[in-house]
């Protein structure tokens, strides 16, 4: 009776397990053909059928329209984000994990309250700051919230991922004469690895894909990032939705690729601590 119950579930399991895979992958399947139709072809054939005669046509448009310079945009602000978020998420975690004192305690708790606050409700006073700091309409004025906004989650992974290292590595160490700063950078910066490759690729996956921010806090088409870009290419492109597709299909490569190189380490930063 067990072994059959047990069957059951493994075949209610799987199935669910392929009906979810469909849901996923049907939308994108159905991105990428339509990137490669014509704009005619696209009233006239079966939508979830490839079409007989593919084209690169709406992706020629796409670049004919400042794509490079809104990557380019999206990719300074993904990095710059990222390499600050990183750099700052891993002296505050090495402080909150070897500094076993109230202070720890009380610092990481005031980082942890950043989980609580929906980015819509501070949008305003954001906005404020951004604008008195002279900063409105540039880079910067992304750069700087996603940092702020990023490090609670970042800092939460990290901690949970460093206190896995043993204290003995730390211990041998200190009785050679190494300092905190040559512990972090030396020990506690390649073990921690994968959990920052984990909280490195989600982070930049919420700044590429942000759109509140740059939404906000920028104006001119210099300063225009991908999100931004895709809501200009479908009012620019309102009835050629093969070029609209396309360009949602360029912007999400970089970050797929991003995924793709960094799934094993953001496994195993995500698994960090269910050990114990």
């Amino acid at each position: 009776m067990n072994r059959n119950k047990t069957t059951v579930s493994s075949l209610l399991a799987g199935l669910g397990g392929w009906i979810w895979l469909a849901i996923v992958i049907l939308p994108i399947y159905y991105i990428v053909i339509t990137s490669l139709r014509s704009q005619s072809s696209f009233y006239t054939e079966n939508p979830l059928l490839p079409t007989k005669s593919p084209t690169i046509a709406a992706y020629i448009s796409v670049f004919q329209n400042d794509f490079w310079m809104y990557f380019f945009n999206t990719l300074i602000v993904t990095v710059a984000t990222v390499a600050v978020l990183m750099v700052v998420c891993v002296m505050a975690s090495y402080y909150v994990v070897r500094r076993k004192n109230k202070w720890s305690r009380r610092t990481f708790s005031l980082i942890l309250l950043g989980l609580g606050i929906p980015l819509q409700a501070v949008i305003i006073p954001v906005y404020y700051l951004v604008v008195q700091m002279g900063l409105y309409d540039s880079l910067l004025a992304i750069i700087l919230p996603s940092i702020a906004f990023g490090i609670p989650v970042t800092c939460l992974i990290l901690v949970n991922f460093m206190r896995d290292i043993p204290n003995e590595l730390f211990d041998s160490m200190a009785v050679d004469g190494a300092t905190n700063w040559k512990m972090m950078w030396t020990l506690v910066w390649p073990l921690s690895v994968p959990a920052i490759m984990t909280a490195g690729i989600y982070q930049a996956l919420q700044v590429w894909n942000g759109f509140l921010f740059p939404l906000v806090l920028t104006q001119s088409s210099q300063v225009r990032v991908l999100t931004l870009s895709l809501w200009n290419y479908q009012g620019q492109y309102t009835s050629n939705i093969p070029a609209i597709l396309a360009a949602v299909t360029l912007s999400a490569l970089p970050v797929l690729a991003a995924y793709i190189v960094g799934r094993r380490q953001m496994v195993a930063g995500l698994t960090a601590g269910f050990g114990k």
